[in-house]
């Protein structure tokens, strides 16, 4: 996948809401990129956007594209063949993703029979069970109903769905939201394996940096609708350039640091409002290293070292 100069803005009663504002990015197969910020920052929006899943209300700039296909421009058959065949999504949520009255199996089959009709019925079943079983979960699963599995499989079901049509591309939008720290490494584990496994690329949006540090081999930081730093992943957590991707790194706990577990580093304050951004820098209202310069123009994403970029004047200081 290819996202150039990506823009969405949302048209509302209370005006103009700029979503997601200039971003680029590149997923390549067999490689995990994860999408880090606070609620509000974009994240979904931009999952949303990939497949052309966002509202009415949306007006999108910019271009995207899936094994050199523009997503934004095809027609809307070309689009639907692209859906689950050529790039998918794993919704945060499984219990209101998946059909309450339908059986689990049944419900990974459907993209199966929309894009493969020429399946028999026992290639389909057979499919669904090895699905499932790529998953960690046992074939005979495909006959319980979402309501019968737990928090953890019903987001196994969701992962195997969205494997169904051998897709280039996944999307995982906060696959382990409201799941327990167990099950979330277990969930986490199953999406690296795959990765590794079937050579997928994925996007993995998060909100936690310390999840996407362990799973990702680079790391996008989102602040108020644009990417302030890009990254392989390791260096990102532990050595941030940009002052708000080092505030998401330090409001985690550390293992082995005694003071880090009872008073983890906050940020102080909530992200803008995206109708009434502040002039210059998003994040000068609450950077600790911020300078006047810092609210008279917007910083650029420009690259600060080999592989490495942030949209920051005062880029390292503070570390």
């Amino acid at each position: 996948m290819r996202i150039d100069d990506l823009s969405v803005t949302y048209r509302t009663a209370g005006g103009d809401l700029p979503a997601v504002r200039g971003v680029d990015l590149t997923v390549e197969r067999g490689e995990v990129v994860g999408v880090a910020g606070e609620s509000g920052c974009g994240k979904s929006t931009l999952a949303s956007t990939i497949l052309r899943l966002q509202p009415a209300s949306a007006q999108v700039t910019g271009r995207v594209f899936i094994d050199d296909q523009d997503v934004q421009t095809m027609r809307w058959g070309d689009l639907r063949a692209v859906r689950w065949a050529g790039a998918s999504i794993v919704f945060q949520g499984a219990l209101h993703s998946l059909n309450a009255v339908r059986k689990v199996g049944r419900q990974i089959a459907e993209p199966i029979r929309l894009h493969e009709p020429k399946e028999t019925d026992a290639d389909v079943e057979r499919r669904v069970g090895e699905l499932l079983e790529q998953v960690g979960l046992p074939a005979a699963r495909a006959q319980a109903y979402p309501h019968q599995l737990s928090g953890g499989q019903r987001q196994r079901v969701m992962i195997a769905m969205a494997l169904a049509c051998r897709p280039s591309l996944v999307v995982a939008d906060e696959p382990t939201t409201a799941l327990d720290v167990m099950v979330q490494a277990q969930v986490l584990d199953v999406l690296s394996a795959l990765v590794k496994e079937l050579g997928v690329g994925m996007m993995m949006i998060s909100h936690d940096l310390s999840v996407l540090a362990d799973v990702s081999d680079r790391i996008a930081v989102m602040y108020a609708g644009r990417v302030v730093e890009q990254g392989p992943a390791d260096q990102v957590f532990t050595a941030p350039l940009h002052p708000y991707a080092a505030a998401l790194a330090a409001s985690f706990p550390r293992i082995g640091d005694p003071a880090a577990r009872y008073a983890p580093s906050g940020l102080r304050g909530d992200p803008p409002d995206p109708r009434e951004l502040p002039p210059g820098c998003s994040f000068a209202p609450r950077c600790s290293l911020a300078v006047d310069a810092c609210s008279q123009a917007e910083p650029p994403l420009s690259a600060k070292e080999t592989g490495r970029a942030a949209a920051c004047i005062r880029v390292g200081e503070g570390r």
